[in-house]
């Protein structure tokens, strides 16, 4: 039986712990643990053009000293959260307990550390974490005069450092080494790989310059998190005020939030925004990351989506940097299960008796305290809810499978396995001016409502079906569809100059039990902004790992709109026609092939 995961959001005490945990009260600087101290420090730090104090808390083991120095483990936290919050905590507890000189901090904007938000820029934040890197290498000391003389060094100023966190606590560890060639180690959990995707994606291969569809719900969410920073660390610390029109993040950031909402995309602030949202990006800098990376990404997550660590994987992997990537069960989607489920679950800190904490620590083993016997691990694991035994939920490969089985849009509205079976035909559908289609409310944990079933209106969406499956297929990572459509509409307006003017679809891929119960797995959709409606176009959708049980339909979808997501500006009717020799194509990465 398959165990499906409740579409909880407890992991988002990644991205969001200050609102989510309960902070850790230091009744003095420096408090005794039994095994380690935990001692509350400053930092005066250049981040840009400003200067402001960091907060942190310095976990130092027991035993460690100049004489028996250990490596260090650098973290922060998660968007709205800070030092206190309870899976950055964790961090800092968990690897000083294991013998790791722990550095975690509260991140530039958020809990009591000063500076404007800047969306973990390399050139700010990079930069700011990098003279932490200093304070571990023992060149400048915490403001009250605090040394750390008891870090592990591989050459002078050269501290062994690793760095682990989860979503702005993930991005920020590729800033900094990409800045700063000292560190040795990388755990980036449920990250981006760029933010332009991330917050208005095009799911259209080689879309080039042409921007997505806007992810309003996710954006708009964070950003006034961000915006409302002084409501939850009440602060007159002038670096964190900006002006009135955009308080607590840099210029950029609340500029590219108004492009994206205004709904226009006219040429000249479509290339700023892209611009701007590259830069912040891994995408931008990776060919500077040495540093070994373990990425961890969530399978539940429409925030940032298992392609955005498949691209940082590649990508590293083409350079040479060593590189491994697990799929696990959970991101800010939810899919947290009941720690018997050996997932890894931060808060927690069960390391020791989970797949993906056992993988980060022989990651650090190996990297930071130099064990080179030490097995990191396959290149690839993914998590699998349809198996109970939770010693065996993970799967593992060197790599991703790759694309290996063709299915067919006919004409007639089936998925059909061979060209020969197409029929030929036509249908059409019609947007509205309202949304028509719902695949998730982004943000109903944090609200706490209740999230309707994902749903299509008839009439704006067209579906193809397949026949009942033979046997079980087993499908692993981003299916890909190639699609033709025809709408004049769309064609007379798409070179106004104005992107927006493109037509919008979303596909989709849904899984239809014998009783006709339909999932769409994890709510993923592929927003599409059509670069030119006169030609195919290819559509890479969302990353997903799932069963479909023998008996069980395949229905691929394209639909008009989506109630998470900005859509079409005007009515656009889509017609698809399909001949045997000309149809669409759906690509599956099916596991063994």
């Amino acid at each position: 039986m398959s165990r499906r995961v409740p579409r909880s959001r407890v992991p988002l005490v990644l991205a969001l712990g200050a609102a989510l945990t309960t902070p850790l009260a230091l009744t003095s600087p420096a408090s005794a643990t039994g095994q380690y101290t935990v001692t509350a420090l400053k930092f005066t730090v250049q981040a840009g053009d400003r200067t402001c104090t960091v907060d942190a808390d310095l976990y130092r083991p027991a035993g460690v000293d100049a004489a028996h120095p250990a490596p260090a483990v650098l973290a922060t936290n998660g968007f709205g959260g800070s030092k206190n919050d309870g899976s950055t905590d964790a961090i800092g507890k968990a690897f000083a307990g294991r013998g790791y000189v722990s550095l975690v901090y509260s991140g530039l904007g958020f809990g009591r550390s000063g500076c404007l938000i800047s969306l973990d820029d390399p050139a700010i934040d990079g930069e700011a974490a990098s003279q932490l890197v200093d304070f571990l290498a023992g060149k400048r000391a915490a403001d009250d005069g605090t040394n750390a003389d008891f870090v592990t060094q591989d050459g002078p100023g050269d501290p062994r450092v690793g760095m682990i966190g989860g979503s702005y606590g993930g991005a920020i560890q590729v800033a900094t080494a990409a800045r700063d060639h000292r560190v040795d180690a990388l755990v980036p959990m449920i990250t981006w790989n760029n933010l332009a995707y991330s917050l208005d994606p095009n799911n259209a291969v080689g879309a080039g310059s042409v921007p997505g569809v806007f992810k309003w719900q996710w954006t708009n969410g964070f950003y006034l998190i961000g915006e409302g920073q002084p409501l939850l660390e009440p602060s007159l610390d002038p670096s964190r005020i900006n002006s009135l029109a955009c308080l607590h993040f840099v210029t950029k950031a609340c500029d590219t939030v108004r492009t994206l909402n205004s709904g226009s995309y006219p040429a000249d602030k479509t290339a700023d925004m892209l611009a701007y949202a590259h830069s912040v990006s891994p995408v931008s800098y990776l060919s500077r990351v040495k540093a070994p990376t373990l990425l961890v990404q969530g399978q539940a997550d429409s925030l940032f989506n298992l392609n955005e660590a498949t691209a940082t994987y590649q990508t590293l992997k083409a350079q040479g940097t060593p590189t491994k990537m697990i799929w696990q069960s959970w991101g800010h989607s939810g899919g947290l299960t009941d720690p018997a489920s050996g997932e890894l679950n931060l808060s927690q800190g069960n390391l020791d008796s989970s797949y993906v904490g056992k993988r980060i620590l022989a990651w650090f083993d190996r990297y930071l305290h130099k064990q080179r016997i030490v097995d990191t691990g396959p290149g690839f694991a993914y998590y699998r809810d349809w198996i109970t035994d939770p010693g065996r939920t993970y799967a593992t490969a060197a790599q991703p499978p790759a694309l290996s089985r063709k299915m067919y849009l006919s004409g007639d509205g089936k998925l059909v396995d061979n060209r020969k079976k197409v029929a030929r035909g036509s249908r059409t559908y019609t947007n509205w001016l309202i949304s028509t289609s719902h695949s998730e409310s982004s943000l109903t944990g944090i609200i706490g409502l209740p999230d309707p079933a994902p749903y299509d209106t008839p009439g704006t969406y067209l579906g193809w079906t397949s026949e009942p499956l033979a046997r079980t297929v087993d499908v692993v990572g981003a299916p890909r569809a190639t699609l033709k459509v025809v709408s004049p509409k769309a064609e007379r307006t798409q070179d106004s100059g104005n992107a927006a003017d493109k037509l919008v679809l979303f596909a989709k891929l849904y899984d239809i039990a014998p009783d006709g119960t339909k999932t769409l797995v994890h709510r993923l959709v592929a927003p599409v902004r059509v670069p030119d409606v006169t030609k195919s176009f290819t559509v890479t959708l969302p990353g997903i790992v799932h069963r479909y049980e023998k008996g069980h339909r395949l229905r691929f979808v394209i639909a008009a709109s989506d109630d998470a997501y900005f859509g079409n500006r005007g009515i656009k009717p889509v017609t698809v026609v399909s001949a045997p020799q000309d149809t669409g194509v759906l690509e599956l990465p099916v596991a063994g092939g």
